[in-house]
């Protein structure tokens, strides 16, 4: 297990350098547009190489990476080009934000599609068809149309929670549940209709495998069967799934924080974007690549630890 965890990490490690070099030479490579699209189109060549210097964009690409990688590995990911807001601040600012929301919806998620993924796989019948039907429009509905619906019914027309704004968790318990209700819903909806028809296709091919009916043929209690043997061998799948809309959910949340006008990373990389302003587009970049890396890798040794058979594959 050592030697398969030592393998995954080293893997992960060069697929998080890959990309930050092909997003740095992508993002980086027209130096000189880079620099006039700062000064604006006005500006003269004169202006235009100073800033070039002034950046270190006159530098060859592979050494304007390796010393943004350097700079990157002590955390140092540059300073934003118009508020000259060191990146990593503001990113440690926003990050919360964005996890707190992804967070309790992917546990919410979790709960909710592995319950009705299992109720459907067990008792099938109509309570089987209900739950695909659902699924199906649940997965058709964009998040972001979702939350402007949340917004109008519960918001405005009813003024059960709040329309905007976030209220970090150590000020108000009570106002960061409020706050964060509404955009939760938002991405929960999508993501339990796409989990739990997954959930429900995995427990169906592990119910119907031989050793499940040997069990039950044994006299083994129904629910024994289902929750120690059938769920623990669909585990894999379920974990898949559910690690796929975590990391689809980190990308819904984009629309939704401009949805509901919260300060998280969605917000930051828009407004970035917008702005041209590149330092704070890479450490976004990044540090969602970093998160997806991660959560792949835990998933990675989850499996692992489940079914060992993964491990030799």
């Amino acid at each position: 297990m050592t030697g398969y965890v030592i393998q995954r990490f080293a893997s992960a490690m060069l697929l998080l350098l890959a990309i930050t070099a092909v997003a740095y030479g992508l993002i980086y490579s027209g130096g000189a547009e880079v620099s006039r699209s700062i000064l604006g189109e006005l500006a003269t060549d004169e202006q235009v190489a100073a800033k070039n210097v002034e950046l270190g964009l006159d530098q060859p690409l592979p050494i304007q990476y390796g010393n943004w990688l350097a700079n990157a590995v002590r955390g140092d990911l540059g300073r934003s080009w118009f508020s000259a807001e060191r990146v990593s601040d503001a990113i440690a600012s926003r990050l919360g934000v964005t996890l707190s929301i992804v967070s309790v919806a992917i546990l919410i998620c979790t709960v909710i599609s592995v319950a009705l993924g299992a109720f459907a796989a067990v008792r099938r019948g109509w309570w089987d068809r209900a739950v695909q039907i659902v699924s199906v429009i649940g997965e058709a509905l964009p998040n972001f149309w979702v939350g402007l619906l949340l917004v109008a019914t519960f918001a405005i027309s009813l003024r059960l929670f709040p329309a905007t704004g976030f209220v970090p968790l150590n000020r108000s318990p009570l106002g960061w549940l409020s706050s964060i209700t509404l955009p939760v819903t938002a991405l929960v909806i999508g993501g339990v209709a796409s989990a739990a028809a997954q959930v429900r296709g995995a427990l169906i091919d592990v119910l119907s495998r031989d050793y499940i009916r040997t069990l039950r043929a044994r006299g083994l209690p129904e629910n024994r069967v289902i929750l120690r043997h059938a769920l623990r061998n669909a585990a894999p799948a379920a974990i898949t799934v559910l690690s796929l809309q975590f990391i689809g959910m980190i990308g819904g949340a984009v629309m939704i924080e401009k949805v509901f006008a919260l300060p998280g990373m969605g917000t930051l990389a828009i407004d970035a974007t917008v702005r041209g302003d590149i330092p704070v587009i890479m450490g976004v970049l990044i540090t969602m690549a970093l998160i997806v890396v991660v959560v792949n890798l835990f998933v990675d040794l989850a499996n692992a630890w489940i079914n060992p058979k993964a491990r030799l594959a």
